[in-house]
């Protein structure tokens, strides 16, 4: 006799057809959630250990970085925090006076406060230069900007910037330790002064280059080395969006004017110094 019948009769196990399907599925499911939960993970690791990209808001660093760049922050720089702990690697070198640095200030509505003066304040991410180190006492007085006592060498280039308003600005280039970067100046601004001051240690001071439009250590003093998330690297994409709301960020007809209309393909790829 042959059929099922047989089969049962000589003791063998009876398996109804397609019942192994649900485990060969439920592996497959592992595997494509296992894989993306790998990647994912890989990828935090990496933003929150190695490099972090980091957009630009405002014109607070002009004619530096400018609204609508978005760079990489090296994040091994000066020693990664390790995610839920107080803990750091080990740093490559220490701050540097001019580095151009992405880190953390407290936020107490429009006030500014450094985050350790103030640790239950949320927090925002500023990226400015370092302009005094510990022991430095750093003054600037009618505009001009002196590290102890003496005056940093800035010459005027005789060009012009025309900001996001359309306020036309002179251009200088300042020296930092051998190393230049531009400053901008507003005529007839009000100067933003700071009356001469020694740096604690372990403390930085943080300075814009758009020296009449920065909200910087000239008004809400110093901040730690464990503020930075590290120094800005290059620039890995940039356009002028200034000009888009979040809102008209989600039409595909912004993207579109902003990648024909809008990209400053020149700037991708510069480093930040």
């Amino acid at each position: 006799m042959s059929g099922p019948g047989k089969a049962a009769a000589e003791g063998g196990p009876v398996v109804a057809r397609g019942a192994e399907k649900p485990v060969h599925w439920l592996r497959a499911a592992w595997d494509q959630v296992g894989t993306l939960l790998v990647a994912v993970l890989l990828a935090l690791g990496i933003r929150a250990c190695v490099i972090e990209p980091f957009r630009i808001p405002s014109s607070s660093m002009f004619p530096t970085l400018l609204i609508g760049d978005h760079l990489f922050v090296n994040k091994l720089a000066y020693g990664a925090r390790i995610p839920f702990t107080d803990l750091r690697l080990p740093a490559f070198r220490d701050p540097r006076r001019g580095d151009v640095v992405v880190f953390d200030v407290a936020r107490n509505g429009s006030g500014i406060v450094a985050s350790d003066r103030r640790p239950e304040l949320p927090t925002d991410t500023f990226v400015k230069r370092i302009i005094g180190m510990p022991g430095d006492v750093v003054e600037v007085r009618s505009g001009r900007l002196f590290l102890n006592g003496e005056p940093v060498p800035a010459r005027s280039t005789g060009e012009k910037f025309v900001d996001e308003n359309g306020r036309t600005l002179d251009v200088s280039i300042e020296t930092l330790d051998g190393f230049e970067h531009g400053v901008l100046d507003l005529p007839g601004a009000r100067d933003i002064d700071l009356r001469p001051t020694t740096i604690e240690p372990g403390r930085y001071l943080m300075m814009g280059d758009n020296r009449d439009n920065s909200r910087d250590g000239r008004e809400w003093g110093t901040i730690r080395r464990d503020e930075m998330r590290g120094p800005a690297m290059f620039l890995y994409w940039s356009w002028d969006s200034e000009r888009y709301s979040w809102l008209q960020m989600l039409s595909p007809l912004t993207w579109w004017d902003l990648l024909v209309h809008k990209m400053r393909w020149g700037r991708i790829g510069d480093s930040v110094h």
